[in-house]
């Protein structure tokens, strides 16, 4: 964090860096990528390309956390905050600001950190990650939260004080991020169910179709779980915001 930390002009950057075992599991990957490619060179055209869906899928990932270690970064200043992500920034005024919370990460309370994380809401109940406005950055990230809020305070038109209908707004997305969550969960879930059905296919010479067994068959279960889940939860959104520290 540059600057006075007793004022606003704060920038927050990355001060600690992710344990070995991280960036271990990184390079299996990307090995892994490698190989699977190579086994595909003496095939006919068109086999493998499981392969090369893979490697690519590793390669973008690799590239995007290259960019969060180095570009991202949040800046708060007399005029708003802004949140640089690895690719894209973007910057809210401070009327634009309903609350800034820190919350449990998604993980929940696991041993990795960071355990805590810190959002922005908007007035529309939208959540926006700060990064690095953490426990894995920072000792007491709701002690420096609460600290920021104050500051930011004279430079406010509006108090931080709650709104019902914002709040309404904030439980009905968090319901609905929740539904689509699981749906991913599903999702990969159906994956490896897929895949071991097509290594039975392939041990009993029964015609096998990749694209439908790892491509279509994934997605209709994303969509149909996270429709179904959408529809029920948001309809009964849960009565309580994750809890502050």
């Amino acid at each position: 964090m540059d600057g006075d930390t007793g004022g606003i002009e704060r920038v927050y950057r990355r001060r600690r860096w992710p344990a070995g075992p991280y960036f271990i599991l990184v390079g299996v990957l990307c090995l892994n990528a490698l190989i699977q490619v190579g086994h595909t060179v003496d095939r006919p055209y068109g086999a493998g390309w499981s392969a090369w869906v893979f490697l690519a899928l590793v390669a973008s990932t690799v590239l995007r956390v290259a960019l969060e270690q180095f570009r991202a970064h949040t800046r708060v200043t007399a005029a708003g905050i802004t949140a640089q992500g690895p690719l894209r920034s973007r910057t809210w005024a401070w009327h634009e600001v309903y609350d800034i919370r820190v919350e449990h990460a998604p993980r929940g309370s696991g041993r990795t950190p960071p355990q805590w994380l810190t959002y922005l809401y908007d007035l529309e109940g939208r959540r926006f990650l700060l990064r690095h406005l953490d426990d894995w950055q920072l000792a007491d990230p709701y002690a420096e939260v609460s600290d920021l809020c104050l500051a930011a305070a004279p430079y406010r038109s509006l108090t931080w004080e709650r709104q019902p209908h914002v709040e309404e707004r904030i439980l009905r997305r968090a319901a609905r991020r929740k539904a689509w969550t699981w749906a991913v969960y599903g999702a990969l879930i159906t994956f490896f169910v897929m895949l071991v059905l097509d290594i039975g296919l392939i041990a009993t010479g029964h015609p096998e179709n990749e694209f439908l067994l790892f491509v279509c068959v994934p997605l209709a279960c994303f969509g149909i779980l996270g429709a179904v889940l959408d529809r029920y939860w948001t309809s009964r959104p849960p009565r309580f915001l994750p809890q502050q520290p």
